[in-house]
């Protein structure tokens, strides 16, 4: 239902599947992620009281995204800090990811429509080094 990919002790992104569910607030981030990811199921009814957020100085080192994917399938190739291929994993309609740490690599095997949130602003092509995989 949820997967932790990992390479050397270093969590590179965490995968929940579709069919995730379980009642209540579940977090699949520690607090110290500069970008956090749960889930959310409540009955009908439930109320959440109004609120507004507070002005919190954050410091962000490194851009984490969040890939939901809506249509179609696609496969995210993995790879440590220094660019060496880990592992692939295949994320169809429904499934949502963490990129947290490493590299990452896209091929999109059926048409596909997904909507991708990260910090910004964004520094486009200052804010990664693209590489060719060994």
């Amino acid at each position: 239902m949820f997967e932790k990919i990992s390479t050397n002790n270093c969590l590179l992104a965490i995968i929940v599947r579709k069919n995730f569910c379980k009642p209540g607030i579940n977090f699949f981030t520690p607090n110290e992620f500069s970008q956090q990811l749960a889930y959310m199921s409540h009955p009908a009814g439930k109320v959440i009281q109004p609120h507004v957020h507070k002005r919190v100085p954050r410091e962000v080192h490194y851009t984490q995204e969040t890939l939901f994917i809506r249509k179609g399938k696609l496969q995210v190739d993995f790879y440590s800090n220094n660019q060496k291929y880990c592992k692939s994993r295949i994320l169809e309609a429904g499934d949502v990811i963490l990129l947290i740490k490493g590299g990452h690599g896209f091929k999109v095997l059926e048409d596909l429509e997904m909507f991708e949130v990260k910090q910004g602003p964004y520094a486009g092509d200052d804010d990664k080094i693209k590489f060719i995989p060994a």
